[in-house]
């Protein structure tokens, strides 16, 4: 799963970088495990087997940094590392060539959080009574059993329910001073969206789109046997092919190339990827015809064509709520780290 590790060690470089130093969830609150014992998960995790993993730190309370004066532990650091990788809940560790960058971002995401709930509070931002209320009990109710929250707030406040009730309310200032400073701001609406688009029309302009299935025969090496019975299996599959009620079915079973995982789907793509051959064959197609086969060098493919969009401009509406959403992120990207440079600026920060 190497490739999965390297992805999110893109995806968190891009998160610390100069400037932004700020990721985009919601501020953390303990979860329902101690963090020393591991967090809440979300979704499967990868197989770590074959991936040097660097055991998750002990939580002892030890401060790992102050900001204007304000003690961050190491409980804060580690919760933080979970967030930005739940996967090594299950393994009680961090992959070994992430784990510095994991620890790097998940310090400056607290500090960050901190000087926000500094701001709120120089901002007299309140938490209504009702609300404060509301929140805790929706806290509580994640916990199997009112034993097994008195457990968790022994591990976390030393049986503290006014400490825990002060987390939820120092949560929800930050929430509150972010919606204020970020969220709202970073609002797009439909009429900056459809200006965006009329502006750059010529990104959305497009060759003829493809969609095609495959099922690929690649002999592993040119020995004349090895060509012999690649062509031979090629042959079959195309005389299954064209009688087989689903395709994708048989590509899974048949095909060599990479996308019989995904039934031999390829995807809509621009026509220009693929080789003349392919194109030639797709001329005298109309969806839901299967091709003769088709030699390539040694390799043999049939394909069934899907569908095909001629050359044009996609519509407005068809990218209108993915470019909404990418603007509204990227508005929002940038207002927070315009907030942390702001913050910084003028505030004492020590890692320790």
């Amino acid at each position: 799963m190497k490739h999965l590790y390297c992805a999110t060690l893109l995806l968190i470089t891009g998160i610390i970088t100069a400037g932004a130093q700020v990721a985009s969830h919601a501020p953390s609150l303990p979860a329902a495990k101690p963090a020393s014992s591991g967090a809440t998960t979300h979704g499967a995790a990868p197989n770590a087997k074959n991936v040097s993993m660097t055991p998750a730190m002990q939580v002892t309370g030890r401060p790992v940094a102050k900001v204007n004066g304000a003690v961050l532990t190491d409980r804060d650091l580690l919760r933080e590392m979970y967030a930005i990788f739940p996967y090594a809940a299950q393994h009680n560790g961090f992959p070994k060539e992430l784990e510095p960058e994991i620890r790097r971002g998940a310090l400056e995401m607290i500090i960050f959080e901190e000087l926000v709930y500094q701001d709120a509070k120089r901002h007299n931002m309140t938490i209504a009574p009702e609300k404060l209320a509301a929140a805790e009990k929706e806290y509580r109710q994640q916990f199997s059993s009112q034993e097994a929250y008195k457990q968790f707030l022994q591990t976390e406040t030393n049986g503290s329910e006014a400490a825990m009730r002060e987390k939820i309310r120092r949560a929800m200032l930050i929430e509150a001073e972010l919606n204020q400073e970020v969220n709202a701001p970073a609002r797009i609406t439909s009429q900056q969206v459809r200006a965006y688009y009329e502006k750059n029309i010529g990104q959305y302009k497009h060759g003829e789109i493809l969609h095609l299935q495959s099922i690929s025969i690649i002999p592993p090496n040119e020995t004349p046997a090895v060509l012999k019975e690649a062509k031979q299996r090629a042959e079959d599959a195309e005389k299954q092919a064209k009688h087989y009620r689903d395709f994708g079915l048989l590509a899974e079973k048949l095909s060599d190339d990479d996308y019989h995982v995904n039934m031999g789907d390829r995807r809509p793509q621009d026509a220009s990827i693929y080789p003349p051959p392919v194109l030639k064959a797709v001329e005298a197609m109309k969806p839901g015809d299967v091709s003769d086969l088709i030699q390539m060098g040694n390799a043999y493919t049939i394909i069934r064509l899907e569908g095909r969009t001629p050359e044009g401009t996609t519509p407005f509406v068809e990218v209108k709520t993915k470019l909404q959403s990418d603007m509204q992120k990227e508005k929002t990207q940038q207002l927070r780290s315009a907030l942390n440079q702001k913050l910084r600026k003028n505030a004492t920060i020590e890692a320790l």
